[in-house]
This record gives structure tokens, C-alpha cells and sequence, in this order.
């Protein structure tokens, strides 16, 4: 007998993956840099979003708009009062634009990593 397999019809330890298991891997990681970006952009955008909702003014007793406020509040609390200023314009783009570029480059990051796993 040749056969040195423990059990017949199964592949042997020693012979290397399939090439099947590598792409269903490569395609895995994909997936999950997707989801990964989507989130980050997810939260930069609604980060944005407060940002020109403030500087345009829009209607704070709107339901919609305090949705995205306590929304961006919840993305960024830690950076609340790293900027403090008079201009409060100029205070709202530093507190919660530094959160979104964070967010986009840390997201983004992870999600180049994981496509090349």
C-alpha cells in the first residue's frame, strides 16, 4: 500500500491549502475592509454633517438635526474643549473635524491592512 493518508479520500497534513481556502481568505478580509471603511466614512460624514448644520445655522429644535448633533456629540466626545475659542464657528470645525480626519485615517488604515492580509 502507498496510501499513507489516515483516512482514505481526505487530504493529506503535509500537502499545502487549496488554492480555493487562499481566495475565499482574500475575498474575507475584503469584505471586512469594506465594513470597516464604511463605518469610518459613516462617522466622519455625520461628523461633517453637524459641522455645516452649525455653520448654516439649521433649526436646533429640528428632530433631524438634533439626531445628527447628539449623534456627532456621542462620535466625538473626547474631543470636546481641546479647541477653545471666541469664534464659536471655528470651535465646532476644530472639536469635531479633528474626530472625522481621525476616524477617516485610523478607518482607513485598518481596512488597507486588512486587504492585504
Amino acid at each position: 500500500m502507498s496510501n499513507t493518508d489516515p483516512a482514505s479520500g481526505y487530504p493529506a497534513y503535509h500537502q499545502p491549502s487549496s488554492p480555493d481556502r487562499s481566495v475565499r481568505h482574500q475575498a474575507a478580509g475584503r469584505r471586512a475592509a469594506l465594513a470597516v471603511c464604511t463605518i469610518a466614512d459613516t462617522a466622519a460624514g455625520l461628523l461633517v454633517l453637524w459641522i455645516l448644520l452649525f455653520l448654516l445655522d439649521a433649526n436646533q429644535a429640528n428632530v433631524f438635526v438634533k439626531f445628527v448633533q447628539a449623534t456627532a456629540d456621542w462620535l466625538a466626545w473626547w474631543s470636546q474643549d481641546i479647541f477653545t475659542m471666541d469664534t464659536e464657528g471655528l470651535r465646532v470645525v476644530l472639536n469635531y473635524g479633528l474626530p472625522a480626519v481621525i476616524y477617516l485615517l485610523i478607518g482607513h488604515g485598518i481596512a488597507a491592512r486588512l486587504n492585504r492580509a
